[in-house]
């Protein structure tokens, strides 16, 4: 599994943690660091769309988005038609979003949640497979 991640400087030292982390999960093959790549003052869209851009295109199976409340970079990747990203700051909101929505990015709230359970909504999230059926129609109808 190929993982995009993206962060603004609010969620820049999550971002940093959790690349190595994902790096030793054998089911990830490959980590892109959209950045930022430091902790100076950045605008979340620099990040989350390319981030975007790198699911919806394929090239990535699944995206992360860290900022401060999560809702920048959720905003600013849903703007894209092909993604489904879901602001997640429990483990059973990573699981429905992905089963029920088949939400491909992640967006963590750094600010608001500890690191340690950043990485239990990520791994959620990475498990989770699509339940498809009744959830399909409705997934289907989300694109304009």
């Amino acid at each position: 599994m190929k993982i995009a991640i993206g962060a603004d400087h609010a969620g820049f030292n999550y971002k940093g943690e959790i690349i190595p982390y994902l790096k030793s999960l054998p089911q990830i093959t490959e980590v892109k660091d959209f950045g930022t790549y430091s902790s100076d003052s950045a605008d979340y869209p620099d990040f989350a769309h390319p981030t975007a851009s790198a699911v919806e295109s394929g090239a990535y199976d699944l995206g992360i988005l860290i900022c401060g409340s999560a809702n920048g970079v959720a905003i600013t990747a849903n703007k894209h038609q092909g993604i489904r990203a879901a602001i997640c700051w429990e483990v059973e909101l990573a699981k429905l979003a992905r089963a029920h929505n088949n939400a491909n990015i992640v967006c963590i709230p750094e600010r608001f949640i500890s690191l340690d359970l950043a990485k239990q909504i990520i791994d959620t999230f990475l498990a989770t497979a699509f339940e498809g059926g009744r959830h399909a129609n409705r997934v289907g109808k989300i694109s304009c």
